[in-house]
């Protein structure tokens, strides 16, 4: 496998989210596969396609760049080899639009190392050897455009421990994962052709951003969908009896609970705490204060989706 670089060590942050957006990177393909439950193909689509530029700025991926470093320390520690930073994004000639911006490169070793972060409720996917599942693709799709025959992934497990794990070339997983890659691309960014939908919310926003008003007073037919209603009808009943058993089952402990706050066994901890909160009587405040209602209130546009029976 041979690659192109590109120096990204003076791109500001937006430049550098622009660059990837020319192709599938690391971070992309765990949601390309449905790996990544806060990511989807229809979101990764909308990045390669739109000018739109989201920059990262969640906690965990805050938490994650500003410990990268440190990861990568401990990665020295656990084990004696030494790391440094590429300065580069690595671009697959074979496959212009696979690129790949590595943490680090294995001093001595054709390796690399990815550092990740978690916490507690994270910790158990990395329980007994595992690695989870959307980063075991991101790594290969690095070792597959670099062409490195090993890739280190180590992981801080917020206040509990580090662990690390070894990743080798392995040419059934990279050339089914060059084939998907190929098929997103080539099949879907270049031709600007829409993913399947998968189901999840992050797909619905995504929808919603591509369509966010309807033209009033506009209508279509609507065809091949009745098999798919009747289908979402059978499933609204199976919650609605599912909720209702759901709802007999708290029942039952909270007469069993009565006054108490807490109830407690090895195996569960259930809380029944008083809260209480303040709302805003907002058509109380209309009525009798009706400038500080208007000069405070805020107006948005969202799309309400309602099926009905004819």
């Amino acid at each position: 496998m041979s690659y192109e670089k590109t120096k990204i060590s003076g791109l500001t942050e937006m430049e550098w989210l622009k660059l990837r957006k020319s192709g599938i990177g690391g971070s992309d393909i765990g949601a390309i596969l449905g790996l990544n439950k806060y990511s989807s193909p229809m979101k990764v689509y909308k990045d390669k396609v739109t000018e739109e530029v989201e920059l990262q700025t969640s906690e965990s991926m805050r938490v994650g760049h500003d410990l990268e470093e440190y990861v990568a320390q401990r990665f020295c520690e656990a084990t004696g080899k030494k790391v440094r930073k590429s300065n580069y994004m690595y671009r697959s000639k074979e496959y212009p639009w696979m690129i790949a911006d590595v943490d680090r490169l294995v001093v001595g070793e054709d390796a690399i190392l990815e550092c990740k972060t978690t916490n507690a409720w994270g910790a158990l996917k990395w329980y007994d050897g595992e690695i989870p599942d959307s980063y075991i693709m991101q790594c290969y799709h690095y070792i597959s455009v670099t062409g490195k025959k090993t890739c280190y992934i180590a992981c801080l497990i917020m206040g509990i421990g580090f662990v690390y794990r070894t990743l080798y070339w392995d040419d059934e997983i990279i050339n089914a994962l060059i084939q998907r890659e190929d098929e997103f691309w080539n099949a879907q960014v270049v031709p600007r052709k829409l993913p399947e939908v998968d189901g999840s919310k992050c797909c619905d926003d995504i929808i919603g951003s591509f369509y966010p008003a309807s033209e009033k007073g506009s209508i279509i037919t609507l065809e091949g969908f009745d098999d798919s209603l009747v289908r979402r009808e059978q499933i609204l009943n199976q919650i609605e009896e599912l909720k209702t058993e759901q709802n007999k089952i708290e029942q039952d402990i909270k007469l069993f609970m009565k006054d108490n706050e807490l109830a407690i066994n090895e195996n569960y901890k259930i809380s029944w705490s008083t809260v209480e909160s303040s709302r805003l009587d907002s058509k109380k405040l209309k009525e009798e204060m009706p400038d500080i209602y208007d000069k405070f209130s805020k107006t948005s546009t969202t799309r309400r989706f309602q099926i009905r029976v004819a």
